[in-house]
């Protein structure tokens, strides 16, 4: 197989390609960090950013913040929530629907206004009220697939709010990380208009402030030197964030100095990076690089859990993550094999060609009459790790060991994501029999959010519109249970039917690779898809 030199050839080409690009104007200035994203354009700017966690990532909370936060500080432990913009919550004793959240105060906006309890139902009003003067139809699709148990919102004083949901939800903080705080005047000075308030500074209250915007070249954020948790406060002076789709750009990118820090380096040039004095810094994180199977499409044949077991058993894990250099690890469930809410499902899935023939079998697939299925994929995107070698692995590897005909639709990363949004029968799924989008796998929140049947999209983010009774019952309980041990139980069970079900093609878990300069200090790769860029400097 070629697809290890693929990863690393091109590298002299996109260096001379880069000169002549945006970035060769960004300078290397004190206190300036210069970071390659693997977006293929610059995240939108008005408080809701596209582009998945990545993002939520860069363009997301360094600018505006939700009222429950991620406590990034820690590499050690998997990153869990803090108080944010709400400095506490609780949930309703009598009412388990109602949370109450007792907001920050002395709290500004970057624009100087006042964040309040009426700033938090004029944002939640742009996410969630069609007829709001400030709705905001791109963030509210967004928003709306990644909270769908929202029932109603209200002000109880100045700095209180309550919000309920549609049934009592355990994990609600967790969804309220979500939900991105911009300032209503912001809206104002741009004509109350977002594609003009996205041209504007937009004002946010977070660590920085975005200062410059040049869509599909380059974003610049500058400190807030003003910003409320002192402790937080930004050691560098700026960050630039350039859009570098493809993985040997940003490679030749770090490598000629034209920027600090990329995301996701090329697998087969971590060692030479190393050995140039390099830093590249790895670390679990809840991440899952799956195929999302369209379960729900007439007629698509991995609508038969037979099929989708089959294809887990049909390629070679331990192959794919020598090709990455082990920067994953293989992926047979929601969660790692070694976490406690794992459990013991029927199916361990590892490279098992002959289970996966007999199941196809079943299934009415053979020799002389294959498997044939297409599947929608990106060239690059948040947390999508190399989707194009990868992908071609797979293909590979399916028809060496089960005989499936695999075949691509490749389309643009916002382009994928529109197809998590919509039935799987929508023309956005481009006919395809799953799509690769790489999701996080935290907690019980995502797994309500990806997998169970109230949240078929469009409502909610279960766009392959699997059903399984058992793990409804399982999430149903877990949502209002109280005891540790129990809501552990109830988790395993669930994985049990995620494994067993196979809704997505269990594929591997990212170790989320960065590279940057030896310049660079301060950094902790915390467990999340977050990153805590205020504790960054340059050396």
């Amino acid at each position: 197989m070629k697809l290890k030199n693929r990863l690393a050839g091109g590298a002299i080409a996109a260096a001379a390609l880069l000169a002549l690009g945006a970035t060769g104007a960004v300078a290397q200035q004190a206190g300036t960090l210069r970071i390659a994203m693997t977006a293929a354009d610059v995240p939108t700017t008005s408080g809701m950013p596209n582009n998945g966690y990545e993002g939520m990532r860069f363009l997301g909370y360094p600018i505006f913040e939700p009222l429950v936060q991620w406590n990034l500080t820690r590499a050690d432990v998997p990153a869990d929530i803090r108080d944010g913009l709400a400095e506490s919550w609780t949930q309703d004793a009598a009412n388990p629907k109602l949370w109450r959240f007792r907001l920050r105060q002395g709290v500004k906006f970057h624009d100087g206004t006042a964040f309040n309890a009426d700033a938090v139902i004029w944002n939640f009003d742009r996410f969630f009220r069609n007829d709001s003067p400030q709705f905001d139809a791109t963030g509210s699709a967004i928003t709306r697939g990644r909270i769908p148990v929202l029932a109603a919102y209200r002000k109880i004083d100045e700095y209180t709010v309550e919000i309920e949901t549609t049934r009592p939800v355990s994990y609600w903080p967790y969804l309220m990380t979500l939900v991105l705080m911009t300032s209503p005047n912001s809206f104002e000075q741009g004509g109350r208009d977002w594609a003009r308030t996205a041209a504007l500074p937009p004002a946010g209250t977070g660590p920085f402030r975005l200062t410059r915007f040049v869509p599909r070249q380059s974003a610049e954020l500058g400190r807030n030197a003003e910003y409320w948790d002192e402790a937080r406060r930004a050691k560098l002076e700026r960050i630039v964030l350039l859009p570098m789709p493809e993985a040997t750009t940003r490679l030749a990118a770090l490598r000629s100095g034209q920027v600090d820090w990329i995301e996701v380096p090329p697998p087969d040039a971590i060692p030479s990076l190393r050995q140039a004095g390099f830093q590249v810094v790895t670390n679990s994180y809840p991440h899952v690089w799956p195929w999302v199977f369209a379960v729900g499409r007439n007629g698509s044949p991995v609508a038969d859990q037979r099929v989708r077991q089959a294809l887990n058993y049909c390629f070679d894990r331990a192959g794919l993550v020598t090709m990455l250099n082990d920067t994953a690890e293989p992926a047979v469930g929601f969660f790692r094999p070694s976490d406690p809410r794992f459990g013991s499902p029927q199916n361990r899935y590892t490279l098992d060609a002959a289970r996966g023939r007999a199941l196809l079998a079943e299934a009415g697939y053979t020799a002389q009459n294959p498997l044939k299925i297409k599947i929608a994929i990106s060239p690059s995107g948040s947390g999508q790790m190399l989707p194009l070698p990868m992908n071609e692995f797979l293909q590979q590897s399916m028809k060496e060991n089960c005989g499936v005909d695999v075949t691509f639709e490749v389309v643009e990363w916002n382009t994928l994501l529109g197809s998590q949004r919509v039935a799987p029968d929508q023309p956005q799924w481009l006919g395809a029999d799953a799509a690769n989008v790489s999701l996080v796998s935290s907690d019980p929140s995502q797994m309500a959010r990806w997998f169970l049947s109230s949240n078929f999209s469009p409502r909610g983010s279960n766009s392959g519109h699997w059903r399984d009774a058992q793990f409804d019952a399982a999430l149903a309980e877990l949502e209002t249970a109280t005891d540790p041990q129990r809501i552990l139980a109830l988790t395993r069970t669930a994985n049990e039917r995620l494994v067993d079900g196979a809704p997505w093609l269990w594929i591997v878990h990212d170790l989320n690779p960065r590279a940057m300069s030896r310049r660079v200090s301060g950094f902790v790769s915390a467990q999340s898809w977050f990153q805590d860029l205020t504790r960054v400097s340059l050396q």
